[in-house]
C-alpha cells in the first residue's frame, strides 16, 4: 500500500475512480520542461477540458511539496509551470524529491507508476522517450516502464529525435504492443508515418478496449502502446524533420549537451529550425491524444 501522507487522489478523480466513470492520466513534465511559458499552462488547461468534453476525467499527474498529486488543481499547475526548481520525475526520482519535501513533474515512466497506484489504465501523453541515435545504450526509462506497468499509452509514437527502429525492437523483445489507431504505420511525432509497421491497425476504442481487456486478463504486467498520428493538416514531412533533427543533432553535440537535457534541447532547437511549426503539431497532438484516450477510457469502462 501507498502511504497516504505522500499520495493524493484529487476528490473529483477519486469519485469517478469510485463510480466507474473514465479517467485519463495526464503527465506534467511537458508542462514544466516540454513546452514554452505561457503555451505550456494554456495547453495543459486545453487538454483537460478536451477530456472533459469526451466525458471523461482529467488526471494530471505531479508532485507538489512533497506529495504525488493525481489530479492537479489549477493552482497546483501554475505552480508546474512558473516555478524554475521543477525536477523531472521517473521512478528513480520519486523518493528523492518526496523525502526532500520538493515539487516535481512527472515523465512519461513516472506517470504511469502514479496513474498505475491509483487505478487508472489509460494515459494520453505526446511522444514516449526511447532509444537514442548514436548511442543504443542511452535508453529512455520510458521504455523498461512499458515492459512492467499495465497502463495503456496514448500517443504519436516516440519523440521524432529519437532513433525510431531501435525502440520498436526494444518494445518488441521487452513484449510490448503496440497498437496503431486508424494507422498500420508507427507515427514520428511530428511526421505521420515512420515507415515502421505497428503490431495492429485498429479503427474504434471499441477495438482498443477488447485488447486490453484481453492482454491483461492473460498477462497483467506490462503497459501497451496506442499510437496516433498527428493531425494530417499539421504533420510535417518526414524527409524534411529528418533534416532539421540531423542539424539539431550536431548543434547540441557542439554544444556538448548531454544526459537529461539532450531531450528539451533539441526539443527547441527543432521549433526554432521550422519557425514554429513543429511546436504546432506538438500542441494539436496532444489535444487529439487526449481526445482520443477519453474515447478509449469510456469504451473500456463500458466494456466492462
Amino acid at each position: 500500500m501507498i502511504n497516504s501522507d505522500f499520495f493524493k487522489i484529487s476528490p473529483d478523480v477519486q469519485e469517478a475512480l469510485a463510480e466507474g466513470r473514465p479517467v485519463v492520466a495526464l503527465e506534467s513534465t511537458v508542462i514544466s520542461h516540454g513546452l514554452p511559458r505561457p503555451t505550456n499552462l494554456e495547453t495543459a488547461r486545453c487538454v483537460e477540458a478536451a477530456i472533459r468534453e469526451e466525458g471523461a476525467v482529467p488526471a494530471t499527474i505531479g508532485i507538489v511539496e512533497g506529495t504525488i498529486i493525481v489530479g492537479l488543481n489549477d493552482a497546483q499547475l501554475e505552480h508546474l509551470a512558473d516555478a524554475d526548481d521543477i525536477r523531472k520525475v521517473s521512478r528513480r526520482d520519486f523518493g528523492i524529491v518526496i523525502s526532500q519535501k520538493g515539487s516535481g513533474a512527472t515523465t512519461v515512466a513516472g506517470t504511469m507508476i502514479a496513474a498505475h497506484h491509483a487505478g487508472i489504465q489509460v494515459f494520453a501523453t505526446g511522444g514516449i522517450g526511447g532509444v537514442h541515435r548514436g548511442d543504443s545504450g542511452d535508453i529512455s526509462a520510458d521504455l523498461p516502464e512499458l515492459a512492467q506497468t499495465p497502463v495503456a499509452v496514448v500517443c504519436a509514437g516516440a519523440k521524432a529525435i529519437l532513433d525510431l527502429p531501435r525502440t520498436l525492437e526494444w518494445l518488441e523483445t521487452a513484449g510490448v504492443p503496440i497498437i496503431g489507431y486508424q494507422t498500420e504505420m508507427f507515427p514520428a511525432f511530428y511526421a505521420t508515418s515512420s515507415d515502421l509497421p505497428v503490431d495492429v491497425c485498429v479503427q474504434t476504442p471499441k477495438e482498443v478496449a477488447a485488447i486490453l481487456q484481453a492482454r491483461w486478463s492473460l498477462e497483467p504486467r506490462g503497459g501497451v502502446l496506442i499510437t496516433v498520428p498527428p493531425p494530417s493538416d499539421l504533420a510535417l514531412a518526414s524527409a524534411d524533420m529528418e533534416q532539421v533533427i540531423e542539424a539539431a543533432l550536431i548543434t547540441a553535440k557542439e554544444a556538448g549537451i548531454r544526459g537529461k537535457e539532450v531531450t528539451p534541447f533539441l526539443l527547441t532547437r527543432v521549433s526554432e529550425l521550422t519557425e514554429g511549426r513543429s511546436l504546432a503539431v506538438n500542441l494539436a497532438l496532444l489535444e487529439q491524444n487526449a481526445r482520443v484516450a477519453a474515447r478509449i477510457a469510456g469504451a473500456i469502462v463500458s466494456h466492462e
